[in-house]
């Protein structure tokens, strides 16, 4: 390429082209791979691996034997090792590989992960024996099963008792969700009726009308809902007692034998005997627990349903209250107000209202309206639960409104970008045929801008819902198992705690006990929460896409 023809291919503007198709190429194959990487490391701990039953030969000590999951390796120079304190022999190569397994039985060896040097492991075998324990407390056990008991007689042992622990789990589960439904539903029930009359009682005492009728009315309810009560009552403590009627013995991989509850357990299988066929079943049941299920051991273990229900009625709140604020906002500044310096001003507080640290709208909700509107509502309107606040503590109200505060800014931005857009001729013509202002803009104008509102929306949604500073502050707590939406009045409660996606990703990442158990989950949490703000936005878009066809004519 002569001197001259390279100039002209530079002033055409194709470098820049090329230059710009190549980064976001690179943008999109970096996004690609952090997504395939979050996924592999957060969905292949739902995968059931085998269980390795090893020797481990420790020069200049007794050999042990290793039950348990090979979970990492990797290649470490013998100088770390014997800095670990590990008799490393002189001769011993320069990198000598370490094995990270996951060996469960914690209650037995205090610990569910243990590094050993892979060198000195021998005799590897995967025998179809091995039974793996998902427990509720105290994480996984391995070992075999010796017998099966009921009321502390064994009713089966040897070949026969792997089938008829199964049988007995699968009744255990029935109970638990009998159980379930009992404290959450009816006994839920009978506590928010007597937390009910007892405020309510509290009003009428305040309000001077406590009188002997109202006393007697009161105390009747009362006396239904504990004669309720005591009915359930007899029933929890049966099924409490079916509960805890089956037991079964295990042996550990040191002899030791451990006898468990059934109660106690969520899941036993054999993964060492499980073909690829029930692998798979049993990856996708494990991952729909892990959907539909409440966290257990810590937030290490369980499912994530109440951060999942907690991040998307927030942010859907969060919607509704920001869309018509910063609508609002950008049609007077674009519509109504006299563009002069003030609103100059206005306009460059709200963009760098944009750049505000989220902390600190935390700590402004958790001021203003958590301290400030929140005592004062709890002082006009529940007078009757002092001290304990209602709506003067952080909760689902606060946090979704602090949200809102924090992008309003970027909705109004895009609302007045979509204003301007609209022709002058539009208005003109509309008001020409004998339309008020008013209707102009109600019926002309903002439908032509809807699609500009969605896309602030989008935007909004897309910074609200990873955010994690502000909600520490304003109503996300680590463990909020209930749910702000259930059968008792009025429904949904505003005031109520919940859990969130992004804290619990922070939680779990940097305030577990048992970082190595919790690490696969981060990686879960991760891809569920990118997962979950890709759903908010593409709803957002498919509806500013109905929305931009629609009106398309009109701004041509």
């Amino acid at each position: 390429m002569s001197k001259q023809s390279f100039k002209s291919w530079y002033k055409s503007g194709e470098p820049g082209i090329w230059m710009s198709g190549g980064a976001v190429a690179i943008a999109v194959i970096m996004t690609i791979g952090l997504m395939a990487v979050i996924a592999v490391r957060g969905l292949g701990h739902f995968w059931p691996s085998d269980v390795i039953e090893a020797r481990y030969s420790v020069p200049g000590q007794p050999v042990q034997m290793l039950l348990g999951e090979l979970v990492q390796e990797e290649e470490v120079t013998r100088e770390r090792l014997a800095g670990a304190g590990l008799p490393i022999p002189a001769d011993a190569p320069e990198f000598m590989r370490r094995d990270l397994f996951k060996v469960g039985n914690r209650d037995l060896t205090g610990a569910d992960f243990t590094w050993l040097v892979g060198d000195w492991l021998s005799e590897h075998k995967t025998p179809e024996d091995i039974v793996v324990l998902e427990r509720r407390e105290w994480g996984n056990f391995y070992g075999r099963l010796v017998n099966v008991q009921e009321a502390g007689k064994v009713v089966a042992e040897g070949d026969a008792a792997w089938a008829e622990l199964q049988k007995r789990i699968e009744r255990v589960d029935g109970l638990q969700a009998k159980l379930n439904k009992l404290h959450k539903g009816e006994i839920g029930a009978i506590n928010h009726g007597l937390e009910r009359l007892r405020l309510q009682e509290r009003r009428l005492e305040l309000d001077g009308q406590l009188s002997d009728q109202a006393k007697a009315d009161l105390a009747a309810e009362r006396a239904e809902l504990n004669a309720r009560y005591q009915g359930l009552e007899a029933e929890l403590v049966a099924l409490n007692a079916e509960f805890d009627r089956d037991s079964a013995t295990f042996k550990a991989i040191d002899g030791r034998e451990v006898n468990l509850t059934l109660g106690k357990l969520v899941h036993a299988y054999k993964p060492n005997a499980m073909g690829p066929l029930d692998k798979t079943g049993f990856y996708f049941a494990k991952l729909w627990e892990f959907l539909s299920d409440e966290p257990r051991e810590a937030n290490t273990e369980g499912g994530i349903f109440p951060a999942i229900f907690g991040t998307v009625m927030m942010t859907l709140i969060m919607a509704i209250l920001v869309t018509p604020f910063g609508v609002l906002a950008a049609v007077y500044l674009r519509e109504y107000a006299k563009q002069g310096a003030m609103t100059r001003i206005i306009r460059i507080a709200v963009n760098n209202l944009a750049g505000v640290p989220a902390i600190v709208y935390g700590v402004f909700g958790l001021g203003f309206f958590v301290y400030m509107v929140g005592g004062s509502i709890d002082r006009l309107f529940f007078p009757e639960a002092a001290p304990a606040p209602t709506f003067g503590t952080p909760g689902l109200l606060w946090a979704s409104v602090t949200l809102a505060i924090l992008a309003v800014p970027v909705v109004i931005v895009a609302t007045e970008e979509g204003l301007a857009r609209i022709p002058r001729a539009v208005r003109e013509g509309s008001l020409a045929l004998g339309a008020t202002k008013a209707e102009t803009l109600w019926k002309v104008v903002l439908p032509m801008a809807s699609p500009a509102m969605m896309t602030g929306l989008i935007l909004a949604v897309a910074r609200a819902a990873g955010e994690v500073a502000p909600l520490m502050l304003v109503g996300v707590v680590k463990l909020a198992p209930t749910l702000p939406v259930d059968g008792n009045y009025p429904f949904v409660h505003l005031d109520q705690k919940i859990m969130h996606l992004g804290f619990h990703i922070y939680d779990v990442g940097f305030q577990s006990p048992n970082v190595e158990a919790a690490r696969p989950l981060v990686f879960a949490t991760a891809l569920l929460l990118v997962l979950v703000i890709a759903l908010l936005n593409f709803a957002a878009v498919a509806i500013r896409n109905r929305l931009r066809e629609k009106y398309k004519a009109l701004e041509n």
